[in-house]
């Protein structure tokens, strides 16, 4: 009987031990290649490669993919998702929705009235609805927020594995591998409202679908991130501002290091990738190595990604721009020294080649061999002279080449690569 038939048989207990050679390719016990990126350095990255029999798991549901991560634990485990996996579901496998978490007599319409800048103000909100608005939030976390310890290896069976709702959070630890899976639609039902951001205030939401924090060594390959299902776009607006449901796709924060990140997807969204979370965080300063290559950035509207204080290497990656939003692609932020190469963007006609790159206290952006709609162009030359005067010049002196890395394709070959082979199911 092939695993698929035996999840489904299980489905009721929701996680399965399994042999491993009950595959006839065992993803789970692949390891990042030697030179791969920032995540090969050192003693590479594993995952649970060296996990026991009695620690690879087939999971088919919310509580046994809870069960199979132990807590986070630090045990060698592989846990195999197979089918789609909601987070937003209780014990029994019901779905869940906005309404269930809400507690302490939360409301929207109660919200927005007591927090209206028109007679609130700039304070931060405070009082019983924004106690009754954590509250909620808190009951929805302890659902969809869930933890992945060191030395471990997720990866979606087939085609279609799915984990919809959740934000897998590698927070504070080692050697892990997510690969082959759709993430999707980590969706926050209790927004808060913050005066202060931006000048007229807006919405933060909670959760990334995936987040790295002072996770080291992390290997995340053929994944596809995205809004699916719930796209910001069509949220309303509250106070002149959208309604934002959704923060990063995979944010690396607060000193992680040694990652790479290949031959994925991150598609319709807003806010894709933040390295680094804060100018103020300086002992960042030396970490944040992270690779990107051969990965597919399509609709996104900014952060592909935005680096603070991180060495890292862009190269071989797609970028398809569309919508009258869009923002940029690279952000240039504080002690960032992002080396970009042989990357392909394609973009409609009100988009231009300066607008590729956003600075923020930046000093330096490396480039080369970047095409723009097939047609190759200095990026940083462009930058600099249509910015002339309103922003700093960015020079071309990052202070390191990287090493650690395979072979480094032309951007037009890459281009064609990525949209071929990217993403979820695509593992050759």
């Amino acid at each position: 009987m092939r695993i698929r038939q035996l999840a489904v048989a299980v489905g009721m207990l929701g996680v399965l031990c399994v042999p491993a050679h009950a595959e006839t390719r065992d993803l789970g016990r692949d390891t990042l290649p030697a030179n791969d990126g920032w995540a090969a350095e050192g003693e590479g990255t594993t995952g649970g490669a060296a996990a026991d029999a009695g620690h690879v798991y087939t999971v088919t549901d919310r509580a046994g993919l809870v069960r199979a991560l132990d807590g986070g634990s630090d045990t060698p485990k592989i846990i195999r998702i197979a089918g789609t996996i909601d987070a937003n579901t209780d014990d029994d496998g019901d779905r869940l929705d906005c309404a269930d978490y809400a507690t302490g007599g939360y409301s929207l319409k109660k919200y927005l009235a007591a927090y209206d800048p028109r007679t609130w103000g700039a304070a931060k909100p405070s009082g019983p609805q924004e106690e009754a608005r954590q509250a909620s939030a808190a009951r929805q976390a302890e659902r969809i927020a869930l933890p992945v310890g060191s030395n471990t290896t997720i990866v979606g069976l087939g085609e279609k594995a799915v984990l919809k709702g959740a934000s897998l959070q590698v927070r504070n630890a080692h050697n892990v591998i997510i690969r082959n899976l759709e993430l999707r639609d980590a969706y926050d039902c209790f927004p808060a409202w913050q005066p202060n951001t931006g000048g007229l205030g807006d919405w933060k939401a909670a959760y990334d679908n995936l987040w790295l924090a002072g996770a080291t060594h992390v290997w995340v390959d053929h994944i596809t991130a995205s809004d699916r299902g719930h796209p910001d776009a069509k949220e309303p607006t509250y106070f002149a501002r959208n309604y934002l449901r959704h923060d990063g796709l995979l944010d690396i924060t607060n000193g992680s290091d040694l990652v790479t990140v290949s031959w994925s997807r991150f598609a319709d969204h807003d806010k894709a990738m933040l390295i680094g979370n804060s100018d103020t965080a300086t002992g960042d300063r030396g970490r944040l190595r992270v690779t990107l290559h051969h990965n597919a950035f399509e609709s996104v509207v900014q952060r592909a990604p935005r680096v603070r204080f991180g060495q890292v290497h862009v190269y071989n990656n797609r970028y398809d721009i569309t919508g009258d939003d869009y923002r940029y692609s690279l952000g240039v932020s504080t002690g960032s020294r992002i080396h970009a190469e042989n990357n392909a963007f394609h973009a409609p006609g009100h988009v231009e080649v300066a607008d590729l790159v956003k600075s923020w206290n930046g000093s330096a952006l490396h480039q080369s061999g970047t095409l723009f709609n097939g047609f190759p162009v200095d990026l940083l030359m462009i930058y600099n002279a249509y910015n002339s005067g309103s922003e700093r010049d960015l020079t071309d002196d990052v202070g390191w080449t990287p090493v650690l890395h395979g072979p480094v394709d032309s951007a037009a070959a890459a281009d064609r690569a990525v949209a071929r082979g990217a993403g979820a199911g695509r593992i050759p």
